[in-house]
């Protein structure tokens, strides 16, 4: 129990500052962890990640609107065409001998990390304004499908697609772009916990509920201070939080 216990609350604090930071998916630092100390099953461990996602996603969701740092009409736009898709590339995957892509969302993670860090993003939401609607709610489409087919064919990084997209392609400024993403992965992390729960049974729910409740701790500490920083001071944080976890998630997975 002691075990379960120390596992899972690290695993949550992962898990929950790059949620609250970066819109990171928990499944990203609490499945390996599971599989690795816990001996858990990865496809149990898959789902309790995503059950953590839902809630810790949900409240950094809710401090970023708060702050008015969140685009809920195109996010619903992009979230619809990335859950169809997320279906489309698993559909395709699981007709293609040999797809995988291991290892995708860890090295992505970290090289997201110094991206952050080498190139901030700077964009202001005065630039973001200056898109006009109709062509902000066609970017969404395209980039939902895409991420979705990605996310679903390779089977991880949909948050650090989504972040990498919102940020670099469609021009959001940071704290808009991690706001919009969490708002995403809350109801993606939700659709995909479901079935998880659905197909393999009840997990095991000691883990179940230490894991939520430690994601769900850091990510909100994480959104809130996110939220108040300086746009200089986020962007090193958000890239010093991803390069650690995608070395510590690259350290736990291959040595």
């Amino acid at each position: 129990m002691l075990l379960k216990f120390i596992v899972c609350f690290i695993a949550g604090i992962g898990a929950g500052l790059g949620t609250g930071f970066a819109g990171m998916s928990a499944a990203a630092v609490i499945s390996p962890m599971l599989i690795t100390f816990l001996g858990m099953p990865a496809y149990e461990a898959v789902g309790i990640a995503l059950a953590s996602d839902v809630l810790a996603s949900a409240v950094s969701a809710y401090t970023y609107g708060k702050n008015k740092n969140l685009d809920i009409k195109n996010g619903i736009v992009m979230m619809i065409f990335v859950l169809i898709f997320t279906l489309v590339g698993s559909f395709v995957a699981s007709r293609v001998p040999n797809s995988t892509m291991g290892g995708f969302s860890t090295v992505m993670t970290f090289l997201l990390g110094v991206k952050f860090i080498v190139k901030p993003v700077m964009t202001t939401k005065e630039a973001m304004g200056n898109v006009s609607a109709s062509k902000r709610i066609k970017q969404s489409v395209i980039c939902g499908i895409v991420i979705g087919f990605i996310c679903g064919f390779v089977g991880a990084g949909g948050g650090m697609m989504m972040l990498l997209i919102l940020t670099s392609i469609l021009g959001y400024e940071l704290k808009t772009a991690v706001g919009t993403s969490v708002f995403i992965m809350a109801f993606t992390a939700f659709t995909g916990a479901m079935s998880h729960f659905a197909i393999g049974g009840a997990p095991d729910m000691v883990c179940l509920v230490f894991c939520v409740l430690s994601t769900l701790l850091w990510a909100r500490i994480a959104a809130k201070f996110a939220n108040k920083a300086k746009p200089e001071t986020l962007n090193r944080a958000v890239g010093a939080v991803l390069c650690i976890l995608g070395a510590v998630i690259i350290a736990v997975k291959y040595f």
